[in-house]
């Protein structure tokens, strides 16, 4: 989805700094649907103004620059609810784990033991957040999003838990000879 669009729905959910926006693809509600850089959401904010889909004002701060804070307008809002009625790119799943996973046949069986418990606490921590999340949830669609990633991230432990032994089983039994 566009970087434009992305930050109509940031605001949509309240009035924001660029520097807040960004929070959110980091940490925040919007950290499990996409990435933007500062390169990109800054850019965006301003062509979303020229356009008249934002406005933004300025607040001074002792000794630094003035802080923009944007909000969206009507018009930002009916872009917004276009963009939401439009068909749906496919979802696509990257993951660097399951790259090198792809190779665990070429890892030590330390490395590759590592590697799940590392997974396995990063899902852990995810799930803590989702489910701190709970009660901040401000209308249904927020919900269903924090479940759906709740039981996401369950049915990923589920699995590592139940098939980690495809991977370390047979580098441990060294069935496979690891390259180091």
């Amino acid at each position: 989805m566009d970087v434009k669009i992305l930050c109509l729905g940031a605001l949509d959910l309240g009035d924001a700094t660029g520097y807040e926006i960004k929070k959110m693809f980091e940490t925040g509600i919007f950290s499990h649907f996409h990435e933007a850089s500062f390169g990109s959401i800054y850019p965006a904010l301003t062509r979303l103004t020229d356009d008249g889909l934002l406005t933004c004002k300025s607040q001074q701060q002792g000794g630094r620059p003035d802080k923009k804070i944007y909000s969206i307008t009507a018009e930002g809002r009916r872009e917004l609810e276009q963009a939401l009625a439009k068909p749906l790119a496919e979802d696509r799943f990257k993951s660097e784990f399951l790259f090198v996973m792809l190779f665990a046949d070429m890892l030590s069986p330390e490395r590759v033991t590592s590697l799940l418990e590392d997974r396995v606490q990063g899902i852990q921590s995810e799930l803590q957040e989702l489910q701190s999340e709970q009660d901040s949830c401000v209308n249904p669609g927020q919900e269903f999003v924090r479940r759906y990633g709740e039981a996401v991230m369950t049915a990923s432990l589920k699995f590592i838990e139940e098939n980690r032994h495809l991977v370390e089983d047979p580098v441990r039994n060294n069935e496979v000879e690891p390259v180091r």
